[in-house]
């Protein structure tokens, strides 16, 4: 295993399309939550900023930064289709499961540690332009850290739609779909069950370990659950695709 994940370090840090995915992944979160909190200290009129509202500002570029993680964890995959690599990968390490887990080990680690290192500049960089009068350190670090789990979430449930569909414009259109298109549909939904299928679904779930958002029941730490569920369904498909399918 430890040669797979080797391997798989090697690849991921020695494609250009991956290394500049991951820098645009911390430039939008950097830039974003910088603009947008100098927009906001300007449109502020002298009047104080609570901490959470600082907070909230600097990781505005969240949204987008998902969608770049996405990509990335589509590329992982579907990048070796596209080439054909996949073949010389899967006659390396003819145990497909053991391939993709290290795949999903080094992906996993990567994305965790330059969501997390993103979201802490994001956060610094806001905070020292919008100078809230006090700043409460959980909710800093709480936001800090569920910023990097969920954009590894974000990255994790790409890869699972790469590995299923192995097409990477398909992949790359189905998680903008189920990212950010549906989750806002859903809050269109009439009733009581249309609230729950919208509170409980991907990334309406999943930004609860960032931020709470008011009239959703799940807590941070359940709502990222359920949004790990998706994942997990998405990741655990596309692998028994890829046990069954020719490469």
């Amino acid at each position: 295993m430890t040669n797979i994940l080797r391997s798989e370090w090697t690849k991921i840090r020695s494609v250009r399309s991956t290394v500049w995915t991951l820098a645009v992944t911390a430039l939008l979160m950097i830039g974003l939550g910088g603009l947008l909190s100098v927009a906001s200290r300007a449109t502020a009129g002298g009047q104080p900023i609570t901490g959470d509202q600082a907070v909230m500002t600097s990781l505005t570029g969240l949204m987008f930064a998902s969608l770049s993680m996405a990509t990335l964890g589509v590329l992982v995959i579907s990048s070796e289709y596209r080439t054909g690599g996949i073949r010389t990968s899967l006659l390396a390490v003819p145990r497909r499961m053991r391939l993709l887990t290290g795949k999903i080990v080094v992906f996993t680690v990567t994305a965790l540690v330059v969501s997390t290192v993103a979201a802490a500049a994001a956060v610094a960089v806001g905070l020292a332009i919008l100078r809230p009068g006090s700043v409460d350190p959980g909710t800093v670090a709480q936001s800090v850290f569920g910023a990097g789990l969920y954009l590894t979430a974000c990255g994790l449930f790409g890869l699972g739609l790469g590995t299923l569909i192995r097409h990477t414009p398909g992949a790359i259109v189905s998680a903008i779909a189920l990212m950010l298109v549906l989750p806002q549909l859903t809050s269109a939904l009439p009733g009581e069950w249309g609230k729950a299928v919208a509170d409980h679904f991907t990334t309406n779930a999943g930004l609860e370990i960032v931020l709470d958002q008011p009239g959703n029941p799940l807590g941070p730490w359940s709502g990222l659950g359920v949004y790990a569920l998706w994942v997990a369904a998405a990741v655990v498909a596309g692998a028994v695709l890829m046990q069954r399918r020719d490469a």
